[in-house]
């Protein structure tokens, strides 16, 4: 046998099994993505306690940032009790971030909201509370029906949902769940477009019809009672 002429023996090992080619590397399975839970907690570490613009975090978030606000904007507003003085600024937000999904055109808020300081103390607060919100969130959620965020026709549709939600919150009335339902369908909407969960997406547009029946009916029962006043 010639000198240095590698023969199938040879490229076994004493255990009768083949040795690894020359060179080959080993594969090996890549560490889970961490969830935006776990970023969101790391983004609270990065900032620190120095005052951060709204737009710097949502350009840290890369861009699903959005969908946090808007999960942020709709808890406060998941309750019975109505925040008429509230809920109209914050649904005019949700309003403006519904639209420009439902045209297919990048999220945007206007420069002045976006260039705004939030205090230094408060952010850490913030982000730790998103943090928990999220952890709570996709404990029932996952990827399921992904069909339903790839096609476009879907995306549009919830980005039109979330509009008209945000234009529910600007009606100033006095009535019990009147800003709890459509804000309820805002939270679906964005954790489902977090998480990928075509189930929670339904659940979200069953939400909306729900609250479009529930000022349908308010709508119809003021116009009785003002009938029967005069």
């Amino acid at each position: 046998m010639v000198p240095g002429t590698v023969t199938a023996k040879s490229l076994r090992n004493d255990h009768g099994k083949k040795a690894p080619k020359p060179g080959a590397a080993s594969v090996r399975p890549a560490p889970p993505a961490a969830s935006f839970a776990e970023e969101l907690s790391d983004l609270a570490g990065r900032f620190g306690n120095r005052p951060v613009c709204l737009g710097e975090i949502l350009d840290a978030t890369q861009g699903r940032g959005f969908n946090l606000l808007l999960i942020f904007i709709a808890l406060p507003f998941v309750t019975p009790i109505p925040m008429p003085g509230f809920s109209i600024p914050f649904g005019l937000v949700v309003a403006l971030i519904g639209t420009r999904m439902a045209l297919g055109q990048k999220p945007w808020l206007p420069q002045k909201l976006l260039a705004r300081e939030l205090p230094a103390k408060f952010l850490p607060k913030l982000l730790a509370t998103g943090s928990r919100i999220l952890k709570f969130l996709e404990r029932p959620l996952r990827p399921r029906l992904t069909f339903l965020h790839k096609q476009l026709i879907y995306r549009r549709l919830a980005g039109i949902l979330i509009a008209l939600s945000g234009l529910y919150l600007v009606l100033p009335l006095p009535v019990p769940f009147s800003n709890g339902l459509p804000a309820l369908t805002v939270l679906l909407l964005s954790a489902a477009a977090l998480t990928r969960d075509g189930l929670c997406f339904i659940a979200g547009c069953c939400m909306f019809v729900l609250a479009t029946t529930f000022f349908v009916l308010l709508t119809l029962g003021g116009k009785q009672i003002m009938d029967h006043l005069f």
